[in-house]
Protein backbone atom coordinates (compact mmCIF):
# COMPACT_ATOMS: atom_id res chain seq x y z
CA UNK A 1 0.00 0.00 0.00
CA UNK A 2 3.01 2.49 0.56
CA UNK A 3 4.28 4.95 -2.21
CA UNK A 4 7.42 4.64 -3.91
CA UNK A 5 8.30 7.74 -5.93
CA UNK A 6 11.27 5.37 -7.41
CA UNK A 7 10.53 3.43 -10.72
CA UNK A 8 12.06 0.12 -9.70
CA UNK A 9 12.98 -1.64 -13.17
CA UNK A 10 14.30 -5.03 -13.02
CA UNK A 11 17.72 -5.77 -14.20
CA UNK A 12 18.31 -7.45 -17.17
CA UNK A 13 19.83 -10.59 -16.96
CA UNK A 14 21.29 -12.93 -19.26
CA UNK A 15 19.31 -16.56 -19.37
CA UNK A 16 20.85 -19.16 -17.98
CA UNK A 17 18.76 -21.92 -17.59
CA UNK A 18 15.95 -23.26 -19.29
CA UNK A 19 13.11 -21.72 -17.35
CA UNK A 20 14.85 -18.25 -17.73
CA UNK A 21 14.55 -18.41 -21.33
CA UNK A 22 10.68 -19.33 -21.31
CA UNK A 23 9.87 -17.07 -18.28
CA UNK A 24 11.51 -14.41 -20.58
CA UNK A 25 9.86 -15.04 -23.46
CA UNK A 26 6.51 -15.23 -21.16
CA UNK A 27 7.30 -11.57 -20.13
CA UNK A 28 8.27 -10.17 -23.85
CA UNK A 29 5.26 -11.47 -24.94
CA UNK A 30 2.99 -10.13 -21.87
CA UNK A 31 4.87 -6.98 -21.74
CA UNK A 32 3.38 -6.43 -25.51
CA UNK A 33 0.01 -6.81 -24.54
CA UNK A 34 -1.78 -3.61 -24.18
CA UNK A 35 -3.00 -2.04 -20.86
CA UNK A 36 -5.15 -4.34 -18.79
CA UNK A 37 -8.06 -2.25 -19.18
CA UNK A 38 -8.02 -2.04 -22.68
CA UNK A 39 -7.45 -6.11 -23.07
CA UNK A 40 -10.59 -6.10 -21.01
CA UNK A 41 -12.34 -3.59 -23.56
CA UNK A 42 -11.02 -6.10 -25.83
CA UNK A 43 -12.22 -9.01 -24.22
CA UNK A 44 -15.89 -7.50 -23.56
CA UNK A 45 -16.07 -7.03 -27.59
CA UNK A 46 -14.89 -10.58 -28.49
CA UNK A 47 -17.55 -11.92 -25.97
CA UNK A 48 -20.34 -10.25 -27.71
CA UNK A 49 -19.14 -10.90 -31.14
CA UNK A 50 -19.02 -14.64 -30.24
CA UNK A 51 -21.85 -15.18 -29.11
CA UNK A 52 -23.17 -13.41 -32.49
CA UNK A 53 -20.82 -16.67 -33.76
CA UNK A 54 -22.24 -19.57 -31.40
CA UNK A 55 -26.23 -18.20 -31.82
CA UNK A 56 -25.75 -18.44 -35.47
CA UNK A 57 -23.88 -21.89 -35.06
CA UNK A 58 -26.77 -23.13 -32.49
CA UNK A 59 -23.93 -23.83 -29.82
CA UNK A 60 -25.58 -25.70 -26.89
CA UNK A 61 -25.00 -28.15 -24.12
CA UNK A 62 -27.27 -29.79 -21.87
CA UNK A 63 -27.11 -28.81 -18.52
CA UNK A 64 -26.28 -31.65 -16.18
CA UNK A 65 -28.26 -30.40 -13.15
CA UNK A 66 -31.44 -29.36 -14.80
CA UNK A 67 -31.12 -31.56 -17.56
CA UNK A 68 -32.39 -28.30 -19.88
CA UNK A 69 -30.51 -27.56 -23.25
CA UNK A 70 -28.33 -24.16 -22.94
CA UNK A 71 -27.73 -22.14 -26.09
CA UNK A 72 -25.32 -19.28 -26.52
CA UNK A 73 -27.44 -16.14 -26.20
CA UNK A 74 -26.50 -13.32 -28.75
CA UNK A 75 -25.84 -10.14 -27.31
CA UNK A 76 -25.38 -8.29 -30.35
CA UNK A 77 -29.46 -8.71 -31.13
CA UNK A 78 -31.78 -5.75 -30.11
CA UNK A 79 -32.73 -7.51 -26.62
CA UNK A 80 -29.05 -8.18 -25.83
CA UNK A 81 -27.65 -4.32 -26.66
CA UNK A 82 -30.78 -3.53 -24.41
CA UNK A 83 -29.77 -5.27 -21.81
CA UNK A 84 -26.07 -3.78 -21.99
CA UNK A 85 -27.46 -0.55 -21.53
CA UNK A 86 -29.55 -1.02 -18.82
CA UNK A 87 -27.22 -2.91 -16.26
CA UNK A 88 -23.89 -1.11 -17.64
CA UNK A 89 -24.66 0.79 -14.23
CA UNK A 90 -25.83 -2.18 -11.88
CA UNK A 91 -23.27 -4.19 -13.55
CA UNK A 92 -20.86 -1.80 -12.08
CA UNK A 93 -22.50 -1.66 -8.52
CA UNK A 94 -22.72 -4.84 -8.24
CA UNK A 95 -19.53 -6.14 -9.12
CA UNK A 96 -18.69 -8.05 -5.63
CA UNK A 97 -14.93 -7.03 -5.58
CA UNK A 98 -15.32 -3.47 -5.72
CA UNK A 99 -17.53 -3.00 -2.29
CA UNK A 100 -15.11 -5.30 -0.81
CA UNK A 101 -11.91 -3.84 -1.96
CA UNK A 102 -12.99 -0.12 -0.73
CA UNK A 103 -14.52 -1.25 2.23
CA UNK A 104 -11.20 -3.01 3.36
CA UNK A 105 -9.35 -0.32 2.35
CA UNK A 106 -10.73 1.87 4.73
CA UNK A 107 -9.19 0.04 7.17
CA UNK A 108 -5.78 -0.96 5.72
CA UNK A 109 -5.82 2.61 4.34
CA UNK A 110 -5.99 4.63 7.69
CA UNK A 111 -3.59 1.95 9.26
CA UNK A 112 -1.05 2.63 7.19
CA UNK A 113 -1.37 5.99 6.23
CA UNK A 114 -0.84 6.59 10.29
CA UNK A 115 2.12 4.29 10.37
CA UNK A 116 0.84 1.80 12.41
CA UNK A 117 1.79 -1.06 9.31
CA UNK A 118 5.19 0.58 9.36
CA UNK A 119 6.21 0.82 12.97
CA UNK A 120 5.17 -2.98 13.34
CA UNK A 121 6.75 -4.37 10.69
CA UNK A 122 10.39 -2.50 11.55
CA UNK A 123 9.24 -3.60 15.48
CA UNK A 124 8.86 -7.43 14.51
CA UNK A 125 10.79 -7.82 11.73
CA UNK A 126 13.34 -5.85 11.63
CA UNK A 127 16.07 -8.33 12.23
CA UNK A 128 14.32 -11.59 10.10
CA UNK A 129 16.52 -12.91 7.34
CA UNK A 130 15.20 -13.06 3.64
CA UNK A 131 13.93 -16.91 3.64
CA UNK A 132 12.29 -16.41 6.86
CA UNK A 133 10.31 -13.20 5.85
CA UNK A 134 9.35 -15.22 2.96
CA UNK A 135 7.92 -18.39 4.21
CA UNK A 136 6.55 -16.29 6.81
CA UNK A 137 4.58 -14.47 3.97
CA UNK A 138 3.91 -17.12 2.43
CA UNK A 139 2.24 -19.30 4.99
CA UNK A 140 0.32 -15.62 6.33
CA UNK A 141 -1.23 -15.29 2.76
CA UNK A 142 -2.67 -19.25 2.14
CA UNK A 143 -3.83 -18.60 5.99
CA UNK A 144 -5.65 -15.41 5.05
CA UNK A 145 -7.91 -17.82 3.06
CA UNK A 146 -9.62 -18.41 5.94
CA UNK A 147 -11.15 -14.58 5.64
CA UNK A 148 -11.92 -15.24 1.60
CA UNK A 149 -11.02 -12.80 -0.42
CA UNK A 150 -10.22 -10.40 1.74
CA UNK A 151 -6.36 -12.12 1.60
CA UNK A 152 -6.50 -10.66 -2.23
CA UNK A 153 -6.43 -7.40 -1.11
CA UNK A 154 -4.79 -6.95 2.28
CA UNK A 155 -1.64 -9.63 1.91
CA UNK A 156 0.07 -8.03 -1.55
CA UNK A 157 0.72 -4.57 -0.17
CA UNK A 158 1.63 -6.01 3.11
CA UNK A 159 4.11 -8.54 1.66
CA UNK A 160 5.58 -5.36 -0.07
CA UNK A 161 6.11 -3.45 2.64
CA UNK A 162 7.67 -6.16 4.98
CA UNK A 163 10.26 -6.36 1.94
CA UNK A 164 10.84 -3.57 1.46
CA UNK A 165 11.92 -3.01 5.06
CA UNK A 166 14.33 -6.18 4.97
CA UNK A 167 16.07 -5.16 2.07
CA UNK A 168 14.32 -6.96 -0.43
CA UNK A 169 12.20 -6.36 -3.90
CA UNK A 170 8.35 -5.56 -2.94
CA UNK A 171 7.24 -6.75 -5.93
CA UNK A 172 8.90 -9.86 -5.20
CA UNK A 173 7.20 -9.85 -2.13
CA UNK A 174 3.75 -8.58 -3.85
CA UNK A 175 3.93 -11.72 -6.48
CA UNK A 176 4.63 -14.48 -3.40
CA UNK A 177 1.64 -13.31 -1.68
CA UNK A 178 -0.69 -12.84 -4.66
CA UNK A 179 0.45 -16.75 -5.56
CA UNK A 180 0.37 -18.22 -2.22
CA UNK A 181 -3.56 -16.33 -1.58
CA UNK A 182 -4.52 -17.15 -4.82
CA UNK A 183 -2.52 -20.42 -5.90
CA UNK A 184 -2.69 -21.95 -2.34
CA UNK A 185 -6.71 -20.83 -2.41
CA UNK A 186 -8.39 -23.94 -0.50
CA UNK A 187 -5.54 -24.61 1.34
CA UNK A 188 -5.75 -23.81 5.69
CA UNK A 189 -5.24 -25.77 8.82
CA UNK A 190 -8.96 -24.60 9.67
CA UNK A 191 -12.39 -24.84 8.22
CA UNK A 192 -13.62 -22.34 6.55
CA UNK A 193 -16.88 -20.87 4.59
CA UNK A 194 -15.35 -22.26 1.68
CA UNK A 195 -15.26 -25.82 2.45
CA UNK A 196 -19.25 -24.85 3.50
CA UNK A 197 -19.81 -23.86 0.43
CA UNK A 198 -18.39 -26.16 -2.16
CA UNK A 199 -19.56 -29.08 0.28
CA UNK A 200 -23.20 -28.05 -0.31
CA UNK A 201 -22.86 -28.89 -4.09
CA UNK A 202 -20.76 -31.96 -3.16
CA UNK A 203 -23.48 -33.20 -1.07
CA UNK A 204 -26.20 -33.01 -3.98
CA UNK A 205 -24.77 -34.60 -6.03
CA UNK A 206 -24.07 -37.45 -4.24
CA UNK A 207 -27.40 -37.39 -3.19
CA UNK A 208 -28.15 -38.36 -7.13
CA UNK A 209 -27.28 -41.22 -7.04
CA UNK A 210 -27.36 -42.12 -2.83
CA UNK A 211 -29.97 -40.02 -1.19
CA UNK A 212 -28.86 -40.88 1.77
CA UNK A 213 -25.35 -39.78 1.75
CA UNK A 214 -23.83 -37.57 3.62
CA UNK A 215 -20.32 -35.44 3.81
CA UNK A 216 -19.27 -33.05 6.28
CA UNK A 217 -17.59 -29.39 5.68
CA UNK A 218 -14.04 -30.87 7.13
CA UNK A 219 -14.35 -33.50 4.69
CA UNK A 220 -11.26 -32.28 2.56
CA UNK A 221 -9.74 -30.66 6.47
CA UNK A 222 -6.57 -33.31 6.98
CA UNK A 223 -5.39 -33.11 3.57
CA UNK A 224 -6.09 -29.19 3.80
CA UNK A 225 -3.49 -29.11 7.00
CA UNK A 226 -1.22 -31.16 5.09
CA UNK A 227 -1.66 -29.00 1.83
CA UNK A 228 -0.64 -25.57 3.49
CA UNK A 229 3.08 -26.64 4.69
CA UNK A 230 3.51 -28.28 1.32
CA UNK A 231 3.22 -25.19 -0.58
CA UNK A 232 4.48 -23.16 1.77
CA UNK A 233 7.92 -24.76 1.00
CA UNK A 234 6.82 -25.15 -2.67
CA UNK A 235 6.28 -21.48 -2.92
CA UNK A 236 9.33 -19.83 -0.36
CA UNK A 237 11.72 -22.07 -2.95
CA UNK A 238 9.98 -20.65 -6.25
CA UNK A 239 10.59 -17.48 -4.40
CA UNK A 240 13.73 -17.89 -3.33
CA UNK A 241 15.47 -19.41 -6.65
CA UNK A 242 13.28 -18.27 -9.22
CA UNK A 243 11.32 -14.95 -8.75
CA UNK A 244 13.36 -13.18 -6.22
CA UNK A 245 17.10 -13.91 -8.95
CA UNK A 246 15.15 -13.37 -11.48
CA UNK A 247 13.37 -9.61 -10.36
CA UNK A 248 16.51 -9.12 -8.51
CA UNK A 249 16.57 -5.95 -6.02
CA UNK A 250 15.44 -3.41 -7.92
CA UNK A 251 16.78 -0.51 -8.83
CA UNK A 252 16.51 1.64 -5.85
CA UNK A 253 18.47 2.13 -2.53
CA UNK A 254 17.20 0.06 0.36
CA UNK A 255 16.78 2.79 3.24
CA UNK A 256 18.47 1.87 6.68
CA UNK A 257 15.45 0.64 9.02
CA UNK A 258 14.54 3.68 11.34
CA UNK A 259 14.66 2.56 14.74
CA UNK A 260 10.63 2.56 16.51
CA UNK A 261 10.90 5.65 18.65
CA UNK A 262 9.53 5.68 22.14
CA UNK A 263 5.92 7.00 20.96
CA UNK A 264 5.73 4.40 18.23
CA UNK A 265 6.17 1.81 20.81
CA UNK A 266 3.49 3.69 23.23
CA UNK A 267 1.47 3.20 20.03
CA UNK A 268 1.84 -0.09 19.32
CA UNK A 269 1.46 -1.41 22.73
CA UNK A 270 -2.08 0.41 23.01
CA UNK A 271 -3.02 -0.79 19.47
CA UNK A 272 -2.04 -4.46 20.89
CA UNK A 273 -4.29 -3.59 23.72
CA UNK A 274 -6.90 -2.54 21.41
CA UNK A 275 -6.77 -5.09 19.06
CA UNK A 276 -6.54 -7.95 21.97
CA UNK A 277 -10.01 -6.21 23.01
CA UNK A 278 -11.91 -6.48 19.87
CA UNK A 279 -10.26 -10.06 19.24
CA UNK A 280 -12.25 -11.01 22.50
CA UNK A 281 -15.22 -9.01 21.46
CA UNK A 282 -15.85 -10.90 18.63
CA UNK A 283 -15.59 -14.21 20.39
CA UNK A 284 -17.77 -12.96 22.68
CA UNK A 285 -20.62 -12.72 20.19
CA UNK A 286 -19.80 -15.68 18.37
CA UNK A 287 -19.17 -18.27 21.42
CA UNK A 288 -22.74 -18.52 22.77
CA UNK A 289 -24.97 -20.75 21.05
CA UNK A 290 -27.50 -17.57 20.18
CA UNK A 291 -24.55 -15.48 19.65
CA UNK A 292 -24.97 -12.49 17.64
CA UNK A 293 -22.75 -13.63 15.01
CA UNK A 294 -24.91 -16.41 14.91
CA UNK A 295 -27.42 -17.46 12.29
CA UNK A 296 -30.45 -17.08 14.01
CA UNK A 297 -32.12 -20.27 12.78
CA UNK A 298 -29.60 -22.89 13.03
CA UNK A 299 -26.82 -21.01 15.26
CA UNK A 300 -24.06 -21.92 12.73
CA UNK A 301 -20.81 -19.16 12.53
CA UNK A 302 -20.25 -20.78 8.84
CA UNK A 303 -22.64 -20.76 6.93
CA UNK A 304 -23.18 -18.25 4.04
CA UNK A 305 -26.18 -16.18 5.67
CA UNK A 306 -24.60 -15.88 9.25
CA UNK A 307 -23.71 -12.50 10.15
CA UNK A 308 -20.06 -13.46 10.63
CA UNK A 309 -20.03 -14.75 7.36
CA UNK A 310 -22.06 -12.12 5.68
CA UNK A 311 -20.33 -9.32 7.74
CA UNK A 312 -16.55 -10.46 7.89
CA UNK A 313 -15.32 -7.21 5.17
CA UNK A 314 -17.09 -4.94 8.06
CA UNK A 315 -15.27 -6.89 10.93
CA UNK A 316 -11.79 -7.04 8.88
CA UNK A 317 -11.92 -3.60 8.16
CA UNK A 318 -11.92 -2.89 11.65
CA UNK A 319 -9.51 -4.88 12.66
CA UNK A 320 -7.32 -2.43 10.67
CA UNK A 321 -8.99 0.39 11.49
CA UNK A 322 -9.15 0.27 14.97
CA UNK A 323 -5.09 -0.74 16.03
CA UNK A 324 -4.35 1.99 13.07
CA UNK A 325 -6.34 4.43 14.75
CA UNK A 326 -5.25 4.07 18.25
CA UNK A 327 -1.78 3.92 17.39
CA UNK A 328 -2.01 6.92 15.18
CA UNK A 329 -3.77 8.89 18.61
CA UNK A 330 -1.14 7.48 21.17
CA UNK A 331 1.89 8.38 18.71
CA UNK A 332 0.73 11.22 17.71
CA UNK A 333 -0.15 10.87 14.03
CA UNK A 334 -3.39 12.16 14.38
CA UNK A 335 -4.22 15.09 16.37
CA UNK A 336 -8.25 15.79 15.18
CA UNK A 337 -10.82 14.30 13.01
CA UNK A 338 -9.55 16.11 10.09
CA UNK A 339 -6.46 14.28 9.58
CA UNK A 340 -8.42 10.70 9.98
CA UNK A 341 -10.45 12.35 7.32
CA UNK A 342 -7.38 13.11 4.53
CA UNK A 343 -5.67 10.06 5.49
CA UNK A 344 -8.36 7.97 4.11
CA UNK A 345 -9.37 10.33 1.60
CA UNK A 346 -5.41 9.80 0.32
CA UNK A 347 -6.10 6.02 0.99
CA UNK A 348 -9.17 5.72 -1.57
CA UNK A 349 -7.35 8.64 -4.43
CA UNK A 350 -4.60 5.47 -4.75
CA UNK A 351 -8.01 3.59 -5.70
CA UNK A 352 -8.49 5.61 -8.47
CA UNK A 353 -7.11 3.25 -11.32
CA UNK A 354 -8.93 -0.27 -10.34
CA UNK A 355 -12.00 1.66 -9.73
CA UNK A 356 -12.00 2.45 -13.93
CA UNK A 357 -10.68 -0.95 -14.06
CA UNK A 358 -13.34 -2.67 -12.20
CA UNK A 359 -16.05 -1.14 -14.53
CA UNK A 360 -15.00 -2.49 -17.60
CA UNK A 361 -14.19 -6.07 -16.01
CA UNK A 362 -17.72 -5.59 -14.35
CA UNK A 363 -19.15 -5.40 -18.18
CA UNK A 364 -16.63 -7.95 -19.40
CA UNK A 365 -17.89 -10.67 -16.42
CA UNK A 366 -21.84 -10.04 -17.49
CA UNK A 367 -21.28 -10.01 -20.70
CA UNK A 368 -19.69 -13.53 -20.79
CA UNK A 369 -22.21 -14.73 -18.01
CA UNK A 370 -25.24 -13.60 -20.21
CA UNK A 371 -23.90 -15.32 -23.17
CA UNK A 372 -23.72 -18.74 -21.60
CA UNK A 373 -20.48 -19.03 -23.00
CA UNK A 374 -17.94 -20.19 -19.80
CA UNK A 375 -21.30 -22.44 -18.93
CA UNK A 376 -21.11 -24.20 -22.20
CA UNK A 377 -17.31 -24.38 -22.22
CA UNK A 378 -17.43 -26.34 -18.86
CA UNK A 379 -20.45 -28.54 -19.52
CA UNK A 380 -18.52 -29.67 -23.28
CA UNK A 381 -15.13 -29.92 -20.95
CA UNK A 382 -16.74 -32.20 -18.11
CA UNK A 383 -18.35 -34.23 -21.02
CA UNK A 384 -14.81 -34.74 -22.95
CA UNK A 385 -13.11 -35.54 -19.88
CA UNK A 386 -16.07 -37.98 -18.85
CA UNK A 387 -15.88 -39.86 -22.39
CA UNK A 388 -11.87 -41.13 -22.22
CA UNK A 389 -12.74 -43.88 -20.18
CA UNK A 390 -8.66 -43.98 -18.54
CA UNK A 391 -7.95 -45.88 -15.27
CA UNK A 392 -9.41 -43.61 -12.13
CA UNK A 393 -6.18 -42.54 -10.73
CA UNK A 394 -5.67 -40.72 -14.25
CA UNK A 395 -9.26 -39.47 -14.59
CA UNK A 396 -8.66 -38.27 -11.24
CA UNK A 397 -4.96 -36.21 -12.67
CA UNK A 398 -7.57 -35.32 -15.71
CA UNK A 399 -9.87 -33.75 -13.48
CA UNK A 400 -7.55 -31.25 -11.60
CA UNK A 401 -6.85 -30.28 -15.33
CA UNK A 402 -9.59 -29.90 -16.54
CA UNK A 403 -11.16 -27.88 -13.40
CA UNK A 404 -7.48 -25.80 -13.78
CA UNK A 405 -8.08 -24.99 -17.26
CA UNK A 406 -11.30 -23.77 -16.73
CA UNK A 407 -10.79 -21.84 -13.95
CA UNK A 408 -8.44 -19.59 -16.96
CA UNK A 409 -12.06 -18.62 -17.61
CA UNK A 410 -14.71 -19.41 -15.23
CA UNK A 411 -13.29 -17.64 -12.02
CA UNK A 412 -16.23 -18.47 -9.53
CA UNK A 413 -15.72 -21.77 -7.87
CA UNK A 414 -19.01 -22.40 -6.60
CA UNK A 415 -20.50 -21.92 -10.42
CA UNK A 416 -17.91 -24.25 -11.90
CA UNK A 417 -18.56 -26.81 -9.11
CA UNK A 418 -22.21 -26.67 -9.47
CA UNK A 419 -21.72 -27.52 -13.17
CA UNK A 420 -19.23 -30.33 -12.39
CA UNK A 421 -20.24 -32.04 -9.59
CA UNK A 422 -23.50 -33.62 -10.54
CA UNK A 423 -20.92 -34.97 -13.63
CA UNK A 424 -18.24 -36.16 -11.26
CA UNK A 425 -19.23 -37.04 -8.00
CA UNK A 426 -21.59 -39.81 -9.12
CA UNK A 427 -19.46 -41.03 -11.81
CA UNK A 428 -16.41 -41.58 -9.58
CA UNK A 429 -18.58 -42.70 -6.80
CA UNK A 430 -19.40 -45.66 -8.93
CA UNK A 431 -15.75 -46.17 -9.40
CA UNK A 432 -15.53 -46.34 -5.78
CA UNK A 433 -14.22 -43.12 -5.15
CA UNK A 434 -15.34 -41.01 -2.18
CA UNK A 435 -16.94 -37.56 -3.09
CA UNK A 436 -14.46 -36.02 -0.62
CA UNK A 437 -11.81 -37.26 -2.77
CA UNK A 438 -13.68 -35.77 -6.08
CA UNK A 439 -14.36 -32.42 -4.38
CA UNK A 440 -11.21 -32.21 -2.89
CA UNK A 441 -9.86 -32.70 -6.51
CA UNK A 442 -11.80 -30.23 -8.31
CA UNK A 443 -10.20 -27.53 -5.41
CA UNK A 444 -6.87 -28.46 -6.41
CA UNK A 445 -7.64 -27.72 -10.13
CA UNK A 446 -9.89 -24.41 -9.16
CA UNK A 447 -6.39 -22.86 -7.34
CA UNK A 448 -3.70 -23.34 -9.06
CA UNK A 449 -4.05 -21.58 -12.28
CA UNK A 450 -5.74 -18.72 -10.43
CA UNK A 451 -2.61 -17.17 -10.21
CA UNK A 452 -2.01 -16.29 -13.31
CA UNK A 453 -5.43 -16.02 -15.40
CA UNK A 454 -5.82 -11.87 -15.91
CA UNK A 455 -9.86 -12.69 -15.71
CA UNK A 456 -9.17 -13.68 -11.57
CA UNK A 457 -11.29 -9.96 -10.54
CA UNK A 458 -8.19 -9.30 -8.34
CA UNK A 459 -5.25 -10.07 -10.96
CA UNK A 460 -6.64 -6.20 -11.89
CA UNK A 461 -6.03 -4.92 -7.71
CA UNK A 462 -2.45 -7.01 -8.06
CA UNK A 463 -1.29 -4.33 -11.19
CA UNK A 464 -2.61 -1.38 -9.28
CA UNK A 465 -0.59 -2.40 -6.33
CA UNK A 466 2.43 -3.11 -8.55
CA UNK A 467 2.07 0.44 -10.26
CA UNK A 468 2.89 2.30 -7.36
CA UNK A 469 6.71 0.85 -7.32
CA UNK A 470 6.70 0.71 -11.11
CA UNK A 471 4.42 2.67 -13.41
CA UNK A 472 6.17 0.84 -16.23
CA UNK A 473 5.72 -2.49 -15.42
CA UNK A 474 3.74 -4.95 -17.90
CA UNK A 475 1.06 -7.59 -16.96
CA UNK A 476 3.42 -10.15 -18.62
CA UNK A 477 6.25 -9.52 -15.90
CA UNK A 478 3.68 -10.45 -13.62
CA UNK A 479 2.36 -13.58 -14.90
CA UNK A 480 5.80 -14.76 -16.01
CA UNK A 481 6.62 -14.31 -12.57
CA UNK A 482 3.93 -15.77 -11.38
CA UNK A 483 3.77 -18.98 -13.92
CA UNK A 484 6.38 -20.61 -11.45
CA UNK A 485 4.20 -20.94 -8.68
CA UNK A 486 0.91 -22.19 -10.61
CA UNK A 487 3.07 -24.66 -12.24
CA UNK A 488 5.03 -26.16 -8.95
CA UNK A 489 1.77 -25.75 -7.01
CA UNK A 490 -0.42 -27.87 -9.55
CA UNK A 491 2.59 -30.49 -9.98
CA UNK A 492 3.49 -31.06 -6.30
CA UNK A 493 -0.18 -30.72 -5.26
CA UNK A 494 -1.09 -32.96 -7.70
CA UNK A 495 1.83 -35.62 -6.61
CA UNK A 496 0.67 -35.06 -3.04
CA UNK A 497 -3.20 -36.00 -3.70
CA UNK A 498 -1.69 -39.21 -6.11
CA UNK A 499 0.41 -39.99 -2.86
CA UNK A 500 -2.70 -39.45 -0.50
CA UNK A 501 -4.32 -41.69 -3.00
CA UNK A 502 -2.07 -44.51 -2.97
CA UNK A 503 -1.49 -44.71 0.86
CA UNK A 504 -5.45 -44.62 1.31
CA UNK A 505 -5.39 -42.08 3.80
CA UNK A 506 -8.56 -40.08 5.21
CA UNK A 507 -8.81 -37.09 3.73
CA UNK A 508 -10.91 -35.68 6.65
CA UNK A 509 -13.29 -36.71 9.24
CA UNK A 510 -15.05 -39.44 8.54
CA UNK A 511 -14.26 -38.63 4.55
CA UNK A 512 -12.30 -41.72 3.48
CA UNK A 513 -10.20 -42.43 -0.26
CA UNK A 514 -12.90 -45.19 -1.24
CA UNK A 515 -16.45 -45.67 -0.60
Amino acid sequence: MSDSNTNMKKPVQKPSKGIDIFLNWVERVGNKLPEPLTIFVYLAGIAILVSLVGSILGLSAIHPLTGETVTVVNLFSKEGIQKMLMNAVSNFSGFAPLGLVLVTILGVGLAEKTGFFSALLRKTFGNVKGGKVVAIVIFTSIMANAAGDTGFIVMPPLAAMLFTAVGMNPLVGMMAAYAAVAGGFCANLIVNSLDVLVVGFTQSAANLLDPEFMINPAANWYFLIASTFVLTAVATYVTLKIVAPRMGKGDFEVEKIEEVSAEEVKGLKAAGIATLAYLILCFALAIPANGLLREPETGSLLSYSSPLMKGLVPLITLLFFIPGYVFGKVAGKIKSDKDIVNMLGQAMSEMGPYIVLAFVIAQFINYFNWSNLGLIMAIKGADFLKSLGAPAPVLLVLFIIVSSVLNLFVGSSSAKWAILSPIFVPMFMLLGFHPALTQVAYRIGDSVTNVITPLLPYFAILISFAKKYDKNIGMGTLIANMLPYSIAFFIFWTIQLLLWYFLNLPLGPNAPILM
